[in-house]
């Protein structure tokens, strides 16, 4: 049964997961999310059925959909599975890893689940959404020796979110530009399932590197965070980063680098995030990234020239999360692709914390890194808490932090300059023992 109310209100769907070790993805069609009220009316929270690689925001939060639904108070929450493939890293070689795919088999494609909190969507309320949370670790299978069988268990974590929750931030939209109205200080963006979207910016919105509203056109590819806006339903950026200026642009792990030491020739990447789909790169494969020197190295959220001292080319190692971008003739060839940017971004690394390395005096602890970004990082990192760094999912501070066992630490990964090892700089820490 379908909700007919004639009034409708904004909802959005929010998506992030959990790790698991070697996985590099799981892509899955969403066929639906369905909302249902009390009476069985039953509203639809997605546009069309998109593919989401759910291994891509590892503690990142992200857009999935806004859509305007039916007013209602629903209470459960049905999401619909089509065809899903696993894909892992294979470093049994002796030069750079390589990734495998398989075809998974879902136990269920259907998972059906009750809210603890009624999702409220009203007319004249500020946008409602939906926090959805898939747990690689949970879900997919393996067999007595750890090696994974391709049977998935689908296990979500599903929440209400209202808009002054810290569920509804978005951490990383990716997504071209439509068109740009400096009078109201807006731009339209496209993201990559079609549906578009109105950013608001404001005085305290941060630009990366300098740029501003007039160097955006048509050719651009930008990331955005913030959040959607109580009254208009617009997101409102607190970040904006030009990702590409000539309409191209992708995203993913660093899983090798050339050479190991001194400026980097080129680097793979494992492709998470792509635009346009029409390259010759793949996501979920990896691709060949050649540096000419002449690049524009950057870090995302990092707005002054020092940002280029911490991440350049000599500054490179496997396990960061970049996106680069370029002309798309230079990505025809996923062995030789061509970029003028190279953007340094968060990511979560899960990982162990090494007892006793917690010190309070000097805002540091270290954690062994599991999962895929483990098998790149083979050494016992560095974490450094920075004054905007949040805890989350139990955490209060660093104190507590001594007594946690697994966490998964939001940041960005930097090259020691001294001894040329891995450090990370937490944007967020979240307790991973539950």
């Amino acid at each position: 049964m379908n909700a007919t109310s004639a009034k409708t209100g904004t909802s959005f769907v929010v998506g992030t997961d959990a790790p698991m070790d070697a996985v590099t993805s799981f892509s899955v069609q969403v066929q639906s999310i369905t909302a249902t009220d009390a009476q069985g009316n039953s509203v639809q929270l997605i546009s069309g059925s998109p593919v989401v690689d759910f291994a891509r925001f590892n503690g990142l939060q992200t857009l999935l959909s806004l859509n305007n639904v039916p007013e209602g108070s629903y209470t459960n929450v049905t999401i619909t599975l089509g065809q899903a493939t696993l894909g892992y890293l294979d470093t049994s070689g002796t030069g750079a890893p390589t990734i495998q795919t398989m075809a998974a088999t879902l136990s269920t494609n259907t998972i059906n689940l009750m809210l603890t909190t009624p999702l409220v969507v009203a007319n004249a309320a500020a946008p409602v959404g939906l926090h959805v949370d898939f747990n690689l670790r949970k879900s997919i299978q393996v067999n007595s020796t750890g090696q994974i069988t391709g049977q998935v268990t689908p296990t979500f974590t599903v929440s209400t979110v209202g808009p002054d929750d810290s569920g509804a931030h978005i951490d990383e939209y990716t997504a071209s530009v439509v068109s740009v109205d400096m009078g109201q200080q807006t731009l339209i963006l496209e993201g990559p399932d079609g549906n578009q979207i109105t950013v608001a910016l404001n005085g305290q919105t941060e630009w990366d590197g300098g740029a501003s509203l007039s160097d955006l056109t048509a050719n651009s590819i930008v990331q955005v965070s913030g959040k959607l806006d109580k009254t208009t339903g617009n997101l409102d950026a607190d970040e904006l980063e030009i990702l590409s200026q000539n309409g191209f642009y992708a995203s993913g792990q660093v899983t090798y680098v050339t050479p190991a030491s001194g400026a980097a020739t080129s680097f793979d990447m494992y492709v998470r995030g792509l635009l346009p789909a029409t390259t010759g790169l793949t996501d979920g494969q990896i691709a060949t990234v050649d540096l000419t020197g002449t690049e524009n190295f950057s870090i995302y959220w990092m707005h002054d020239e020092m940002s280029q001292f911490l991440f350049n080319s000599s500054a490179m190692l496997p396990g960061q999360d970049v996106a680069v971008g370029g002309p798309a003739s230079g990505a025809t060839n996923p062995q030789a692709v061509s970029v003028n940017r190279v953007v340094l971004r968060d990511w979560g690394f899960n990982g162990t914390v090494v007892p006793g390395s917690v010190n309070t005096s000097n805002n540091t602890f270290q954690m062994q890194v599991n999962g895929f970004a483990g098998i790149l990082i083979p050494e016992t990192v560095t974490v450094y808490i920075a004054g905007e760094t949040e805890y989350r999912d139990g955490l209060g501070d660093l104190s507590n932090v001594g007594t946690a066992t697994n966490v998964r630490v939001v940041g960005v990964l930097l090259k020691d300059p001294t001894t040329g090892g891995a450090i990370l700089v937490a944007h967020y820490v979240d307790s991973q023992d539950n």
